[in-house]
């Protein structure tokens, strides 16, 4: 018998139909003897209609009673699939985050999990209850419930998890696992039966939606079993063997395996959402980074990649990328507060580009990644315009209008293609 984790995302919980059939599924694993605990989320479309609610009345509500009012979407969700577990003969108790004693700290819209009081989800399992739990909230200190910011699912199922021990926390979504890349770009990509919690840290980091960044980090924390399933895959049946362990889904773990089975490259992530900042002709002196970069950090603007062009007659380049959303605000930030300050010749943006990664821990013992990345990226035309690098990844910045011809050619030249050439995306 296993303890096992289970959360299910907003398009598993879509509508009554669906419900119906995550009950289904829980039920399997219910009668073949595990301790359940179930995370939901609020049903597809809920939280985005309760915030546009909110907007109507106020562009800038009061974070406590903004809270208040989007964690109602996981309490439907909850009590709608204890219903459904009853009606088909099992039992089950469905609780929000306060109830089940999630304390967080007192940032409301964006909280972050303190501790965890399980003694009332271990008497429910005990007496043989399934439980079901909100996902994405929790309760402070002055008894206000709190929420963990959009996919703070993720996280409290990993969370509970961990403070249950579990032998696994596995994430039901609208993909079968992870895959070497985007399936919907290339047929060829091929679903991986595992990756380390660094690798898909990395991945989730550069542009891959398929787990929350935060739910990541907590997992490799806490040594978390993760797994990344479908919620539409019928074949499920709730057999914890080692069949199971070994094919479904994609296992998120701090295990790297056998370093001579390691694969070179686990993926291939791209980001579409960035944009690339130039100031150029400025002075080519100590603090001239700082003097650029400040204010825009001051303006709550993330800065991602950054390159520094070599000096030429005391002058120099000097490019950034931010997310492509805050182009606009960056260079008014630039233009108001550095330009005239340092005497930049000019500063412009472009928001036509997208960052291309190579992510694998095999990268620490193998040389040669680099130089194969750039070579294959030339010989296809594709022009590299910033590159940055850490022990397990490798991004470069290029025009967006390369990104379906580079990721194809890198997967090739990496040798991640896959044989029978089929797309594992549920619903294409």
């Amino acid at each position: 018998m296993a303890l096992i984790v289970q959360k299910y995302g907003g398009t598993s919980m879509g509508n009554i139909s669906r419900i119906k059939n995550v009950a289904k599924r829980v039920k399997s694993w219910h009668d073949n003897g595990h301790q359940v605990v179930v995370v939901v989320s609020a049903m597809s479309g809920e939280t985005n209609r309760l915030i546009d609610l909110a907007n109507q009345i106020n562009k800038n509500p009061d974070p406590r009673e903004y809270d208040q009012m989007v964690s109602t979407g996981e309490q439907v969700s909850i009590s709608l699939l204890a219903m459904a577990l009853q009606s088909i003969g099992v039992g089950a108790r469905s609780f929000t985050g306060g109830q089940v004693a999630i304390k967080t700290d007192d940032t409301h819209n964006k909280a972050r999990i303190k501790s965890i009081d399980d003694e009332r989800i271990r008497k429910q399992l005990d007496a043989g209850n399934v439980v079901i739990v909100a996902g994405f909230q929790g309760i402070d200190e002055h008894g206000d419930i709190t929420t963990l910011g959009r996919g703070g699912s993720d996280t409290t199922g990993v969370a509970l998890a961990a403070a249950l021990k579990a032998d696994e926390c596995q994430i039901y979504t609208d993909v079968d696992g992870v895959y070497t890349t985007d399936p919907r770009l290339t047929s060829k990509a091929k679903k991986l039966s595992r990756i380390t919690f660094e690798e898909m840290l990395e991945m989730a980091s550069l542009g891959s939606k398929v787990l929350q960044i935060r739910s990541v980090e907590f997992a490799g924390k806490y040594q978390v079993p993760l797994r990344v399933l479908s919620s539409f895959d019928e074949d499920i049946d709730g057999k914890f063997d080692e069949d199971f362990k070994n094919n479904v889904g994609t296992l998120i773990t701090i295990d790297e395996g056998d370093s001579m089975e390691q694969p070179l490259i686990s993926g291939i992530a791209f980001n579409r959402d960035e944009a690339k900042i130039v100031v150029r002709g400025v002075p080519d002196h100590p603090g001239i980074a700082a003097a650029i970069l400040t204010p825009v950090g001051k303006a709550n603007i993330e800065i991602d990649m950054i390159l520094q062009n070599v000096a030429s007659n005391g002058l120099t380049d000097f490019s950034f990328t931010v997310h492509r959303n805050d182009m606009d605000k960056t260079i008014e930030v630039l233009n108001n507060e550095v330009k005239e300050e340092i005497g930049a010749a000019e500063i412009f943006g472009d928001d036509k580009v997208v960052k291309i990664s190579l992510v694998g821990v095999g990268m620490r013992s193998h040389a040669g990644v680099a130089s194969t990345m750039f070579q294959t990226l030339a010989e296809n035309n594709v022009n590299i315009q910033m590159i940055s690098t850490s022990e397990i990844k490798i991004s470069v910045l290029a025009q967006e209008q390369y990104l379906e011809k580079a990721v194809k050619k890198l997967h090739t030249a990496f040798g991640l293609d896959r044989e029978d050439g089929e797309s594992h995306v549920a619903g294409t």
